[in-house]
């Protein structure tokens, strides 16, 4: 006989009619929660063989010595930023007795499903996730929740889930950007990004937006593009470029499509930044070893990284409430380089 799907939190939660968080308080025993109450959610739970994240529960409540392993998953390795971002995990999981287990979803929403159940299985005490570009549905993320298990978002987050979340400010990092390229005497600005399914994209968008409106100026559909990589960048700046009227600037969602524009750009015999002004988002090693190199929005992954891991970690460990979700900013900066006036 095939054996059914363990009950989790929120399962309880829905045949009670309570919140997951007055479950997971039943569960501990609060005294919060009145004693008819817990002893009713606790009698479901064991006569529903509900079983909580064993590792994670023992590190909250105990000094004991169980693995204390920390899963990630990185959209992609070979992207700057976010191996800054790993670094930075694995920097404050270390400093705090953890380890990590890193896995890439290689942009794939099936393969972030797989990751997760796989941390699961391994039993992590908490897991640090920037979703997949075509993650649209969030069950697995879910499952982690309602079984105990901590959950930070660091980059990309999930609106569809309240979650502890570490983000960079995009809006004002591209709001700066864009201004910087206005007061240089740029007018015509082109915008290249990411989906707008994505968190980060509408809010570098509104960035961008926002600093034309603010100079009178008005954003032009011509202008924009989805294009958030250096191969699409290449084939897709000579059709602006070859336009009756071309753009002066243009604000790329990041270093690599910033440097695909400029080398385009070149190539077609234009001065940058005499004729063309480029401004990236990330400031990875790339950005210095272009000529010339590249004004880019530093986004301090490491921080980023130390940040995610130390919302986990306090709560895994009992210094922060599992059901308070906290949400941090990191600020970033704008690096004035040579593709800019």
């Amino acid at each position: 006989m095939e054996q059914s799907a363990p009950i989790t939190m929120k399962d309880i939660a829905i045949a009670l009619g309570v919140s997951v968080a007055t479950v997971s308080r039943a569960l501990k025993d609060n005294t919060r929660i009145s004693r008819e109450q817990r002893e009713k959610i606790q009698t479901y739970a064991r006569e529903h063989n509900f079983y909580p994240n064993v590792i994670a529960e023992s590190l909250r409540n105990s000094k004991t010595s169980s693995p204390k392993i920390i899963g990630v998953i990185v959209p992609q390795l070979s992207h700057f930023y976010f191996s800054s971002i790993l670094s930075g995990i694995e920097q404050e999981a270390t400093s705090r007795g953890y380890i990590i287990m890193v896995g890439q979803s290689n942009e794939q929403y099936n393969r972030e499903v797989l990751l997760c159940e796989r941390f699961f299985k391994h039993k992590v005490c908490g897991v640090i996730v920037s979703q997949a570009k075509d993650t649209m549905r969030y069950d697995h993320f879910e499952k982690l929740i309602d079984h105990g298990m901590p959950l930070v978002f660091y980059d990309r987050i999930c609106t569809g889930i309240d979650c502890s979340r570490v983000v960079v400010d995009d809006y004002q990092g591209a709001f700066n950007a864009v201004t910087h390229l206005i007061d240089t005497g740029c007018r015509r600005i082109a915008f290249f990004g990411a989906p707008m399914t994505l968190e980060i994209s509408k809010n570098r968008y509104n960035g961008y937006r926002d600093a034309l409106l603010r100079q009178g100026l008005k954003p032009e559909n011509r202008f924009y593009r989805i294009c958030d990589n250096r191969a699409d960048a290449e084939a897709i700046t000579p059709e602006l470029l070859s336009q009756e009227e071309i753009p002066d600037a243009f604000f790329a969602v990041n270093d690599d499509t910033a440097i695909g524009i400029l080398y385009t750009a070149k190539r077609m015999g234009y001065r940058v930044p005499e004729d063309i002004s480029i401004c990236g988002f990330t400031n990875g090693q790339r950005a210095v070893a272009c000529d010339p190199m590249l004004t880019t929005v530093e986004q301090r992954g490491v921080n980023v990284g130390e940040e995610a891991a130390n919302i986990l970690i306090n709560k895994v460990e009992g210094g922060s409430p599992m059901d308070k979700n906290e949400k941090k900013i990191v600020r970033t900066r704008l690096i004035i380089r040579g593709t800019t006036r």
